[in-house]
């Protein structure tokens, strides 16, 4: 195998798959990356049987052939190359790498025993890609890294004839966003949860690639979902969850009692707070009023407290929250004025129930903004 490739392009290629190389492989042969070189291109792809990443790219190809060599030692040193071609030959168990006057020699691993790509699903929809990135980064907040229950560690990905709904969801909130197909072959109501990390890999590597299939494997085939953008390719097995809970039950509608304000006065103000609370012990009071929303720390040696004007449709109320937990809702909402709506709660109604953070355009104005994040502690414990 002999080619000559763009050292940009071959870095930028190289660094996407090598980010879904699992950081501890089970065997070294699934820490490898693949070279195929044919006519006039370079496919390059990496898989551990849970992920796999494939993309394309042009290069002048002397003599095909197929490689594998470490993925993340081919990373690194394309990283680092001087901005001229790349030169790779393969011959027995070395690929000699050439740019400018670098040359590295690189152990080639065995080919034979590299695992088979998966096939990829048929498409289920296609979406916006600044869309899609956006949808990840703000569920991606309500997902919990180290949980003991598998759902919670995912983004669910469910779609509709209408639209796809992206839902992250640990013990103390919910975070969902719904964003609409540009193209569909939905049958029928299908969904999946993804490995929050995976996603946000994905993310990461998908910006400015314009539209995004999405393939979720219809019953019947192996637990997969597939993004495609240009060139690139992930595939992912799904968590395999029986049970996923009914979050639209959370999310009641209509909701009567509802407070309004601007959305970085009320970060500042809960950042002035919180210098005085221990983020492992203590809250912030809330305390919801005509005309302002005023702000308490509740720690046992200093106390900060703060006021922030505010629009309410309703009763007065109190609530308590840690306050990272409040910054993590507030920085996902992208316009300047907040809406927090109050529920019941459905088992103890002298108690309050969740808030529902949302957009608001203006202080009489709805956002068409589908974002929406759920606080209250506790919640999903059972």
């Amino acid at each position: 195998m002999k080619f000559q490739v763009n050292r940009d392009v071959l870095a930028d290629a190289v660094s996407f798959a090598a980010r879904m190389l699992q950081s501890k492989p089970t065997s070294q042969i699934l820490s490898g990356m693949r070279l195929v070189a044919d006519a006039n291109s370079l496919q390059i792809s990496v898989f551990d049987h849970d992920v796999s990443a494939q993309t394309d790219l042009v290069a002048n190809v002397e003599q095909s052939g197929t490689a594998l060599v470490s993925g993340r030692l081919l990373n690194e040193i394309v990283g680092r190359l001087p901005n001229q071609p790349v030169n790779i030959v393969v011959d027995g168990t070395k690929a000699v790498l050439t740019c400018g006057t670098s040359k590295f020699e690189l152990a080639t691993l065995p080919i034979e025993q590299y695992p088979t790509l998966p096939p990829i699903p048929p498409v289920t929809g296609t979406i916006d890609g600044e869309a899609f990135i956006a949808a990840i980064r703000r569920v991606g907040v309500a997902s919990a890294k180290d949980s003991t229950r598998p759902f919670q560690k995912g983004i669910q990905i469910k779609a509709t004839d209408t639209s796809v709904m992206f839902t992250a969801a640990d013990p103390n909130r919910i975070a969902r966003c719904q964003v609409p197909w540009l193209g569909k072959s939905v049958s029928d109501q299908s969904s999946a949860v993804v490995l929050t990390k995976t996603m946000q890999d994905i993310e990461k590597t998908f910006a400015n690639l314009g539209e995004v299939n999405i393939s979720i494997a219809s019953e019947g085939e192996r637990g997969m979902v597939a993004f495609q953008a240009k060139n690139r390719v992930v595939t992912t097995i799904v968590l395999n969850i029986e049970n996923y809970p009914d979050i639209d039950q959370y999310f009641p509608t209509n909701l009567e009692e509802s407070a309004i304000v601007n959305k970085q006065d009320l970060i500042d103000a809960t950042r002035r707070v919180e210098l005085v609370v221990n983020e492992s012990e203590d809250t912030i009071r809330y305390s919801f009023e005509e005309g302002s929303v005023s702000l308490e720390s509740n720690s046992s040696e200093n106390n900060a407290t703060e006021s922030v004007e505010a629009k309410l449709n309703g009763n007065p109320t109190s609530l308590r929250f840690k306050p990272w937990l409040f910054h993590d809702g507030l920085a996902q909402i992208t316009s300047e004025f907040v809406k927090i709506e109050f529920t019941k709660n459905q088992r103890d109604p002298s108690r309050p129930g969740p808030i529902i953070m949302s957009s608001q355009t203006s202080k009489d104005a709805a956002s068409p903004d589908s974002y929406r994040y759920l606080l209250n502690p506790n919640m999903l414990k059972r």
